[in-house]
């Protein structure tokens, strides 16, 4: 049986995007609706903690210490402050199809292209008007590549980075696909179905691969962790003290810890039912995973 730690209080409300960066040994997450990104530093317990001007919701590291972030207008690029201050400088506008919308999950391809999806923040109106951008240094801002979404979620590569995975963790979808992908032109090709977790326990939320190119995923809603194989196949499962884990990601030295966030609910009798709800988890599952690609800059 696989131990799962709390490793900070439970105080988020959607505890997202966590990366861990391997030049502070700490890890990075930020909470959507308060406009927060978090550190980590596991060794001490010290949180930091920083303030966006929008809702910052992906984030991925530059080699120079800063951030490129997924948040409500567009793309962005954060230098986090001693003050607990955020500087950003928009790097791409995206014009949102409705309002209401925002960037949900993203990260850096294998090669350091940026890839976040948007999503209407009214999940009950299942309006399928989100899409899949690429953000890179040299060609800016290119999509949607994938569009008619509800809520984007799963993004992952494979470790040679030649697969590419995405869900729709939406109630009325619960999909994971896989595509070849061009890892010279970052263009994703021959969409198929990996797997149909309305076979399985949770909605397909946030995502990460280890060494052995299988895909786990956080099952939202039922308190899992999934690992699928590369053919699409359920390895094993993980039970986690809260219903709704949010995304993982793996982090430590080895990078054989994978840490977990997730959302507090906002009815009261649901929290009271998850007094844990809201914190970040760290588990030990016997495998390691592969550190997070910097955004590519210009040179």
């Amino acid at each position: 049986m696989t131990t799962v730690e709390r490793v900070t209080e439970p105080t988020c409300t959607v505890g997202e995007s966590p990366v861990w960066r391997a030049a502070e040994s700490a890890l990075y997450w930020v909470d959507i609706p308060a406009r927060k990104i978090h550190r980590l530093h596991p060794a001490s317990g010290r949180i930091d903690s920083w303030t966006t001007d929008e809702m910052a919701a992906c984030i991925a590291f530059s080699g120079d210490g800063e951030l490129v972030a997924g948040m409500e207008s567009g793309i962005f690029h954060l230098t986090l402050l001693a003050d607990g201050a955020v500087a950003s400088r928009q790097l791409a506008a995206v014009a949102m199809p409705m309002p209401g919308m925002r960037f949900n999950d993203g990260r850096c391809d294998r090669q350091g292209r940026f890839w976040a999806g948007t999503m209407h923040t009214d999940m009950p109106a299942a309006h399928a008007v989100g899409g899949l951008y690429r953000y890179a240094a040299d060609t800016g801002l290119s999509g949607p590549v994938v569009d008619h979404m509800l809520t984007q979620n799963g993004l992952a590569f494979s470790p040679t980075g030649d697969r590419m995975y995405l869900s729709d963790s939406h109630p009325s979808v619960q999909t994971i696909w896989v595509f070849d992908y061009d890892r010279a032109t970052g263009t994703p090709h021959d969409r198929r179905l990996f797997v149909d977790m309305n076979q399985y326990p949770g909605r397909p939320d946030g995502a990460a691969v280890d060494v052995d190119g299988c895909y786990w995923i956080c099952g939202n809603d039922a308190g899992q962790l999934h690992r699928f194989t590369p053919a699409g196949k359920l390895d094993r499962s993980i039970a986690l003290p809260v219903k709704k884990p949010a995304m993982c990601a793996f982090g430590g030295d080895h990078f054989d810890t994978l840490y977990v966030t997730s959302i507090r609910p906002q009815n009261e009798t649901e929290r009271v039912d998850q007094p844990l709800a809201g914190a970040v988890f760290a588990l030990r599952p016997g495998i390691c995973g592969l550190p997070e690609t910097d955004f590519a800059t210009m040179s």
